[in-house]
């Protein structure tokens, strides 16, 4: 076996009990269960450097090695869909995502998606698992998204995401004033009721997340965060925000009710209003090429509607007679 292009993996000490498949897939999201099952039963997966089953009980600390296999992984259908496209060699290329376009394809999107262009920007991504994509932005938020090219620079960002080692920063703006940065350290797992949000964890279960911010600008009742991901949790920054009652204006699933400053400009106002989604940009993505090993990093400016959001923010003057509504 080919270890070269192989994943080093883990187990966590709280997957005590837990299948084989099960815990690979939670390590692994990128590859979907079914394919990593095939790999277990065909030895591409290794626990503790042995065969193993899809059943097999994991007690915590274990070693798990994947070696991917170049295979056609996807069913879906390229699409003529424009890219923007930062940065393309042989290896890899780095898109910067607009807002609305959903990155694979699931229940009410199977199409127009970002797997579906870049199927058609250039066909050996369908080899790829999730055609290169090796993570992922929600549908709304927008920025800067690496796509490996190839199974060797796939599993060469896998791990350097595994490793912590790619670097991410977001711009966030928030409704409400910032005074300093600091760091946001609560447990992220799926809420109780609602499937589709996530939620802190309060009770020591869940996934570790970390996440740092630090005031960018301070602007009308509102401020734009810098924020580094230090973990890659669904939904992370959303949730850690709202939670620290730092809501992203714009979200509907964490932001609650709008909140909109009182005597301000009509105009502004109905800015304010018509911001229909998180107000979350991907800006600065950096990382070891991973062919070369060089260090790399890429940069893109806020999207027009947020960058103009911002621009009325800080124009308007900053007084105390401002009352959030």
């Amino acid at each position: 076996m080919n270890t070269d292009s192989s994943i080093q993996l883990t187990v966590p000490e709280d997957a005590l009990g837990e299948r084989l498949d099960v815990i690979v897939a939670q390590l692994c999201p990128q590859f979907s269960r079914s394919q990593l099952q095939k790999w277990i039963k065909s030895g591409d997966i290794l626990l503790n450097n042995k065969l193993a089953k899809t059943r097999d009980k994991v007690f915590g600390g274990e070693a798990i090695i994947v070696t991917p296999k170049l295979q056609e992984q996807t069913c879906d259908k390229p699409e003529s869909i424009h890219l923007d496209i930062v940065y393309e060699d042989e290896s890899m290329l780095v898109i910067n995502k607009p807002a609305g376009l959903v990155v694979h394809p699931g229940a009410g999107n199977q199409t127009g998606t970002l797997v579906n262009g870049l199927l058609a920007h250039e066909n050996a991504q369908k080899n790829l698992p999730r055609a290169g994509i090796v993570h992922r932005l929600d549908k709304d938020t927008t920025g800067l998204m690496m796509v490996a090219k190839t199974l060797e620079a796939h599993t060469a960002l896998v791990n350097q995401l595994q490793a912590r080692e790619v670097k991410r920063e977001y711009l966030a703006l928030v409704a409400t004033d910032v005074i300093a940065g600091a760091t946001i350290e609560a447990n992220i797992s799926r809420h109780p009721r609602d499937r589709k949000r996530m939620t802190v964890s309060l009770t020591g279960g869940g996934k570790e997340a970390i996440t740092h911010y630090r005031v960018e600008q301070r602007l009308l009742n509102h401020t734009l965060l810098r924020v580094n991901l230090e973990t890659g949790r669904t939904h992370q920054i959303r949730v850690h925000l709202a939670w620290k009652h730092m809501p992203i204006v714009g979200d509907k699933v964490y932001g609650g009710r709008p909140r909109i400053p009182k005597d301000i400009d009509e105009t502004l106002r109905q800015k304010l209003q018509k911001m229909n989604r998180q107000a979350l940009h991907a800006t600065r993505l950096s990382l070891q090429h991973p062919i070369t090993q060089e260090a790399m990093s890429w940069e893109a400016g806020m999207p027009d509607d947020m960058q103009d959001l911002v621009d009325s923010l800080h124009k308007e003057p900053l007084n105390n007679s401002h009352r959030i509504l």
